[in-house]
């Protein structure tokens, strides 16, 4: 029998505070070394789709299994990443996760696991801002304005005292996204209308895009400033540009070996880059008020594992999903 889990069981069953807990814990074991996380593959999807276009994809594809030992459960994770499913008004990212029972190998439930990716990313960035920012209040700057950038904000907001946001996108989707999370989270925020505009002043950046070019310009990061960049995690994908790099005091990253082959920190492979796990077991952290932060994320199936388990058990203890046999 298998416990499967709509979207709707699944926003039902998350709790963020809940999962920043979660997440915490499993970068802790990442950092420990009680996982299993083989390499992630990734590959591109829908090349010959289109005839006149044959040569080129509509997305990415992953697959990301994980187990943290001494779970009952083993988990593995498939993700598509399209960035044309913003002209749908569909979300870029989708995914699902199947729960095995680690002493059988039968299978135990499966997830729609889409609202999951989002969340345990957006906690990513909360535990990043309240582990390495300089100080509270939080002036967030972000660039981008789809899903990841609001719940990174909701996550930063969860973790810090956040006082303003300023958003900045190509469209007009950051003005929507500045109008709902100030209404949701009652906090000053406003779409601006360059790059700059967002960055320059700002404690904590955040940047959430699929691009393959830098995002903003890194002379206008601040002393002190901390950037949390969350959208590339592919050699072609990029949001930083060589100044940001060059002016961080430290790099950190949730996989650091990842990390270093995207587009943001391939080409300075003389940085160290410290594993985010470290700051969280007590291991290092910010050094001054005045140093400049780098935190890159690609995401880790070991945070998957870690909240689809939370969201199954929780949702045994109070009958959500559907139970079927395969």
């Amino acid at each position: 029998m298998v416990r499967i889990f709509s979207h709707s069981d699944v926003a039902a069953l998350l709790d963020l505070e809940d999962v920043l807990a979660v997440v915490a814990t499993a970068f802790e074991k990442q950092y420990r070394g009680t996982v299993e996380r083989p390499d992630r593959p990734h590959y591109p999807i829908g090349t010959d789709l289109d005839t006149g276009t044959p040569d080129e994809s509509t997305g990415t594809a992953l697959c990301m299994p994980a187990y943290i030992h001494g779970s009952p459960y083993a988990v593995t994770k498939l993700a598509t990443v399209c960035p044309g499913n913003a002209d749908r008004d569909r979300s870029t990212v989708n995914a699902q996760i199947s729960l095995v029972d680690a002493e059988t190998g039968r299978p135990a439930a499966y997830l729609e696991a889409t609202r999951i990716t989002n969340v345990r990313t957006g906690c990513i960035g909360g535990l990043a801002a309240s582990q390495l920012a300089d100080e509270d209040p939080i002036d967030l700057g972000v660039i981008g304005a789809g899903t990841q950038a609001r719940w990174q904000t909701r996550a930063i907001d969860a973790t810090t005292d956040l006082q303003s946001v300023r958003i900045y996108a190509p469209s007009d989707s950051k003005v929507r996204c500045a109008t709902a999370l100030e209404d949701e989270l009652d906090v000053s925020a406003k779409a601006v209308s360059s790059p700059r505009a967002a960055v320059e002043g700002a404690n904590v950046v955040v940047t959430a895009t699929t691009s393959t070019e830098p995002v903003f310009p890194g002379d206008a990061l601040a002393p002190g400033a901390i950037v949390i960049a969350v959208g590339a995690y592919a050699p072609e994908m990029r949001e930083l540009d060589a100044e940001t790099i060059a002016r961080a005091d430290r790099l950190f990253a949730d996989v650091p070996d990842e990390a270093a082959e995207t587009g943001d920190l391939s080409e300075h492979s003389d940085r160290e880059v410290v594993e985010f796990g470290a700051v969280l077991a007590g291991d290092c952290g910010r050094e001054s008020e005045d140093e400049r932060l780098v935190f890159s994320s690609v995401g880790s199936a070991v945070l998957d594992a870690a909240t689809a388990e939370y969201v199954y058990e929780r949702g045994v203890d109070e009958g959500v999903g559907a139970v079927v046999s395969l």
